[in-house]
Order: C-alpha cells, then structure tokens, then sequence
C-alpha cells in the first residue's frame, strides 16, 4: 500500500510541474512582448536650481518613453488605366488615362510619454513669502504651453511628479511666495528636458 502511495504522490506530483511550467512560459512571454512596446528614450537628472535669494531648491529626475502607434492617413496613387470606345462606325478605339486615387494607408509615428519628478526644498519656512515655489513649463511638439505649479511651505523637502506626453520642451523657475502663488525672487526659465 505504501509503495502504491507514492507511486500516486509521484504522479501527482509530475502533473503539477507539466501544467504549471507552459503557464509560467506563457507569463514570461507575456511580460517580454509587453516591455518591448516602450523603450526607454531619454532618462537625466535635472538641477538643482534655486531662487535669486537661495532660500528655495528644486531638483530631480526626467525619463520619457518611446512609443510606436499606427499613424492613418489618406494617400493619393497615380493609377494608369485604359479607356476603350466605339465610334459611329462600330471602331474600337483605346487610350491609356491616368486616374487619381486616394486610398487610406498608414505609417509608424511614436508618442514620447514623460514624468517629471521633483524634490523642492524651504530653507525659509515662517514669517512672510514663507513658500519655496516651482513652476513647471511644458511646451508641445504643437506649440502649445501648459504650466504647473507645485509649492512646500514647510521645513522638510516635499516631493511631486507630473507625467504627459510629446514635450518639445520643460523648463522650471524656482521661487518665492505665500501660501497662495509665488511672488518673487525667480530663477527664471531654467532647463529640465529638450526634445532631440
């Protein structure tokens, strides 16, 4: 009876490692074709800079990934194509034409998805324009501008991250300010990523 038992355990046992080894192939599988739709296009620290009185410290980390997509749009093809009539005397005549058409194909484009993290620090964190602020400006392949702003009003560092896509350029100015917005001391625009 025992030699039966463990010829069962065995058994058992050889099944288990048959099904589960094709499914761990298969998450393997799966977790290579996902990591090859993205790859890693740009990754850099960035600062750190301060405010013109240094009592505000921004600095941090940048990293955009490369993403392909299918791109549709419509193609106009140069088609030659003969054209056959009869005259009046029952003659067949031909001549070749060349006929427009558009036809809708598509190409490889890629998005450039990025995040932005920060650590902003307040070496000046009581009395008045007591705010350490950054100021994030991220200008579009399309030209267009968006702006975000992040503030620490206490002693210790805060850290914050935004993400987006297809940034031509990010520039940050480090400042000054109440609780409400920052009022002065800028470093001006300063350099966090640029599109290559």
């Amino acid at each position: 009876m025992r030699f039966v038992s463990r010829i069962l355990i065995g058994v058992a046992a050889a099944t288990m490692a048959a099904v589960a080894a094709p499914a761990v192939a298969g998450a393997t599988t799966a977790t290579t074709s996902a990591t090859t739709t993205a790859s890693s296009y740009y990754e850099a620290d960035w600062g750190p800079y301060f405010s013109s009185d240094h009592k505000s410290k921004a600095e941090g980390h940048v990293s955009v990934d490369k993403k392909p997509y299918k791109f549709w749009y419509w193609k106009t093809f140069h088609v030659k194509k003969q054209i056959c009539w009869k005259d009046k005397h029952g003659n067949k005549h031909c001549k070749w034409v060349v006929e427009k058409v558009k036809k809708k194909v598509w190409k490889w484009k890629h998005h450039y998805f990025y995040t932005v993290d920060s650590k902003l620090t307040n070496t000046k964190w009581w009395g008045g324009k007591k705010c350490a602020w950054e100021t994030f400006k991220v200008v579009g392949f399309d030209g267009s501008t968006s702006f975000k702003n992040f503030r620490n009003c206490t002693k210790n560092p805060k850290h914050y991250s935004f993400s987006g896509k297809n940034a031509a350029h990010i520039y940050v100015d480090v400042s000054r300010g109440g609780f409400f917005g920052p009022k002065s001391h800028h470093s001006g625009w300063q350099p966090v990523y640029h599109f290559s």
